[in-house]
């Protein structure tokens, strides 16, 4: 099944109950066009910058030998935009809708993904060390810069499967291929967002044959309070303090970066 659009008017945070419960029952929802085109393109160069001067590979050290290469000295919530986009008001509002008003930013990544990348299996992010059960809610938010048309690698979503009880890779060995149910987007204009339930399976299937442009993409994913969760960065600490000095929550998420929310760090086997 292919969806184009799933109509929401840009910037708007008020979700009505029919919009929750699909949220609920499918565990996706697609906002098109949301962000405003000034923070769009304030966020562009930042991805670049993040991509092509080496800050990207950096981080990516520090996480996978932290001993060798310890805190990065940049972060994606460091630039400017990237910490807006993570703090974005109409953002938080829809997200306080759907897992309730006490959340945790959780992290953040932001790439931009060559028209050659290989696509990535399905798969779910929801981080829990041992995948017992969905009582708490985390949602990934998938931000696409330049939109997505059928050129680019698409998203295909499979509904519900968020309220399964499965390892992150159960379905990886199916690769990208097409699963009955899916939801496949890849119309979608500049400055749309997918938020998605993060024990929601999907997949990115590339298209070889049809190189397109580079796809400008930034991720940040959020928690529902409750429960300890695990991080996925061993710096995960030096990250929230980043965001408390910078105030990107503001009066309104004083909780949104505190390190209460958060058990300690465990390196993947």
């Amino acid at each position: 099944m292919s969806v184009q659009t799933l109509h929401t008017p840009r910037q708007q945070s008020r979700l009505d109950d029919e919009r929750r419960a699909q949220f609920e029952r499918s565990g996706f929802l697609v906002l098109p066009g949301f962000l405003p085109a000034g923070l769009v393109a304030r966020l562009k160069p930042e991805v670049d910058r993040w991509v092509d001067t080496g800050l990207r590979a950096r981080s990516i050290a520090s996480v996978l030998d932290p001993a060798a290469h310890g805190v990065p000295e940049v972060m994606e919530l460091d630039l400017p935009a990237h910490g807006e986009l993570l703090a974005h008001q109409p953002l938080l509002r829809i997200i306080e809708q759907l897992m309730g008003p006490r959340f945790a930013f959780h992290h953040m990544h932001s790439d931009r993904h060559a028209p050659d990348l290989p696509g990535k299996a399905w798969h779910h992010d929801y981080e829990q060390r041992v995948q017992s059960e969905r009582i708490h809610s985390m949602v990934h938010t998938l931000h696409y810069l330049d939109g997505m048309d059928p050129d680019m690698a698409g998203l295909a979503v499979l509904p519900g499967s968020h309220r399964e009880i499965a390892e992150k890779d159960a379905r990886g060995h199916l690769g990208t291929e097409e699963l009955p149910g899916e939801v496949y987007l890849e119309e979608l204009p500049p400055g749309s967002t997918v938020i998605v339930h993060s024990a929601l399976f999907h997949a990115r299937r590339a298209k070889p044959d049809y190189p397109g442009r580079p796809r400008y993409f930034v991720d940040a994913s959020y928690c529902q309070a409750g429960t300890l969760w695990p991080p996925v960065k061993p710096y995960w600490r030096e990250m929230l303090a980043r965001a408390r000095h910078r105030r990107l929550g503001g009066p309104e998420w004083p909780d949104l970066f505190s390190e209460r929310h958060f058990g300690d760090y465990v390196k993947p086997e």
